[in-house]
């Protein structure tokens, strides 16, 4: 009997983390909510290898190439305060909904965008994809924190992030067997010759190319839709951040979190944190191509082993957090960054690249326990927090397009190559985000 009892409570406690004060099942909707992590995992992950695609495709420069970044992680500074006002105003399913639906419209606008032959087309349709992606991060992280007891709500978000790297592996996959191997094998000094003897030739080569790169996005698009349509039809339960009676003005809100220096260093972290994680994770193939001469469909491969890296990481971090505070996981793995980038600036070769790899192991907790640090206690605030958060993103807009720029221009050292001299911008990242850490673990 006492067995039975012991049992039962032990099931209880398990599935506390997943029960709302009402005693409300949230095991459903977490599930559901989760899966849209590895969808825009996905999307950021199919479109870092575009970087050096259209570089090659169009015959651009590294920084105008990485304005695909600039475009992309640009819908977030736009479009995450208003989703925070919008989830704030009505709820977490709609904000859901309208994000569902802007991504898949930013899917479908790459057909166009190839036909028509324009960089700025395609940018536009990475800009109005994150607008929607916006919208789905602003809102489903407080979602996941809301549903459950908030002594768990860090690592209730660190294991749904868990899956967005999930997604991000299968877009690494997609983009390397279904655009990247396709791709006219042309390199670019062949095509710029072609440019000057036989331009219509290199307008043939150069429409099929960006045919391949639009087909995975309209796929992708479908795929969302049907994502769209199942969250329309589910009920997602209110949480309590959703019944809460909003009585403060957004202005008001906006004023407590400004005044709250957690919230605001947590902010700065997390641009810096997006920052370099995409510089890493987009310049892996330049930095492969130019310091060890391999081909972009190789080099992607040492992405994706990057990325297994970070999956395993994360779980391991999960599970690392029962017994270690985050700040002080948080700090360690910051250094170790700082490790890592150092080697990939100042050894060369295949050393310097399983370095550039070994940064994505320490990356792998940063991003939700930044995220669960700055929302931990803000109550119905965290819907406008979470926009901060979210506009934090933007780190990934403009660092990407500085690396580019340093790519193309540095030549300090004459024993250090350009594309090794960039990685000084995302060794300053890991700096500020252990100095955050560190800060953190000093507060009570």
């Amino acid at each position: 009997m006492n067995n039975r009892v012991v049992s039962k409570n032990k099931r209880m406690k398990s599935t506390s983390s997943f029960r709302g004060n009402n005693g409300e099942n949230y095991v459903f909707p977490f599930i559901l909510v989760t899966s849209l992590f590895a969808l825009w995992g996905f999307a950021n992950d199919i479109t870092n290898p575009m970087v050096a695609a259209f570089k090659n495709i169009l015959l651009i420069s590294n920084f105008e190439s990485s304005m695909v970044q600039f475009a992309f992680y640009g819908g977030y500074c736009l479009m995450a305060i208003p989703a925070a006002i919008f989830i704030k105003k009505f709820n977490y399913k709609k904000g859901i909904l309208v994000g569902l639906g802007l991504y898949s419209v930013g899917c479908f606008l790459f057909i166009p965008a190839g036909n028509a032959m324009a960089f700025w087309a395609f940018l536009m349709a990475y800009f109005v994809m994150t607008c929607g992606l916006a919208f789905l991060e602003t809102t489903a992280n407080p979602y996941i924190l809301s549903m459950g007891s908030e002594e768990t709500s860090t690592r209730r978000l660190n294991f749904a992030q868990a899956f967005n790297p999930m997604g991000s592996l299968t877009g690494m996959l997609i983009a390397k067997e279904f655009i990247l191997a396709r791709l006219n094998p042309a390199t670019e000094e062949e095509r710029t010759i072609l440019l000057k003897t036989d331009p219509e030739t290199l307008a043939s080569i150069q429409q099929a190319d960006l045919d391949t790169v639009g087909w995975p996005y309209l796929i992708l698009g479908l795929v969302v839709l049907f994502f769209f349509l199942l969250f329309a039809f589910s009920r997602l339960p209110q949480t309590i951040s959703d019944d809460e009676a909003t009585s403060s003005s957004t202005r008001s809100t906006f004023k407590r979190l400004l005044g709250n220096k957690c919230y605001v260093f947590s902010v700065i972290a997390q641009i810096f944190y997006v920052g370099v994680q995409i510089m890493v994770w987009t310049f892996i193939i330049q930095y492969a191509e130019n310091e060890l001469r391999m081909s972009k469909e190789t080099a992607q491969l040492y992405n994706m082993l990057a990325m297994g890296i970070f999956i395993t990481s994360r779980f391991i971090c999960t599970f690392l957090l029962k017994y270690f505070k985050a700040s002080v996981l948080l700090t360690t793995l910051a250094i170790g960054g700082i490790l890592c980038t150092l080697g990939v600036i100042f050894i060369h070769g295949m050393t310097g690249l399983y370095c550039l790899i070994a940064i994505s192991a320490c990356m792998s907790l940063m991003f939700p326990t930044i995220y669960g640090i700055a929302l931990k206690g803000l109550g119905d605030d965290a819907k406008l927090a979470s926009a901060g958060l979210i506009l934090a993103i933007g780190g990934g807009c403009f660092m990407p397009p500085l690396q580019g720029l340093l790519i193309d221009k540095a030549v300090w050292f004459e024993s250090l190559s350009s594309v090794r001299i960039s990685f000084v911008l995302p060794l300053f990242c890991f700096i500020v985000i252990a100095i955050f850490g560190r800060w953190v673990g000093k507060q009570k």
